[in-house]
């Protein structure tokens, strides 16, 4: 099944760009007809969709945008590239640009396809790091219990409800990371879509 490009990057490249930080340059992405053109700061370069070797999507939320998303993209020689959904416009303001950012990966994809490209796609975290990190909340969820159930025992109801509380509010938060981060394998027609604004 093919993946049908939006209306409006059907015929013309797509472009997309944004900033990591406030003092860093932009970096700027396009889908040429033969492969993808960058520049970051002073490096800059084409590579061909036929030499990706590998597209990693990844959910990457921080405090200022709770819904940032990551594609990292391997060059077959080792060099990498990164996209972000979002975009630092000053101080205080981290803006989304989810719409931009969904066009440019699904046309991507699309376009990766069309080359015969034979990149991994994988989304999520490393494995080793998820599942280390699955580890340490697996002990904290353990942790969390004992001090609950003594809370009750000991009939401290203010530190029970304090502790269950916490709990639910850190299980919301990092639930919804570790859930959209598993690791796994996807193919050029079924993109994941929680890892896309």
């Amino acid at each position: 099944m093919a993946i049908v490009p939006p209306p409006e990057i059907a015929q013309t490249g797509l472009s997309y760009a944004y900033r990591a930080s406030l003092i860093g340059s932009a970096h700027r992405f396009a889908l040429e007809d033969d492969g993808i053109s960058w520049q970051v700061g002073r490096r800059s370069g084409t590579w061909r969709y036929a030499d990706v070797a590998v597209v990693r999507m990844s959910y990457r939320p921080m405090s200022m945008q709770s819904r940032r998303f990551r594609a990292d993209i391997e060059h077959r020689d080792g060099g990498r590239i990164v996209a972000m959904s979002t975009t630092w416009q000053t101080l205080a303001l981290m803006a989304a640009q989810d719409n931009d950012y969904r066009a440019f990966i699904v046309e991507l994809h699309r376009r990766l396809a069309e080359h015969g490209g034979h990149a991994s796609l994988v989304a999520g975290l490393n494995p080793a790091l998820y599942f280390a990190g699955a580890g340490v909340l697996a002990l904290l969820v353990v942790s969390m219990a004992a001090l609950l159930g003594r809370a009750l025992v000991t009939g401290e109801w203010a530190g029970a409800l304090f502790i269950a509380g916490l709990s639910a509010l850190f299980g919301w938060q990092i639930g919804g990371f570790m859930r959209r981060n598993r690791p796994r394998v996807y193919t050029f027609d079924a993109l994941p879509q929680d890892l896309l604004p």
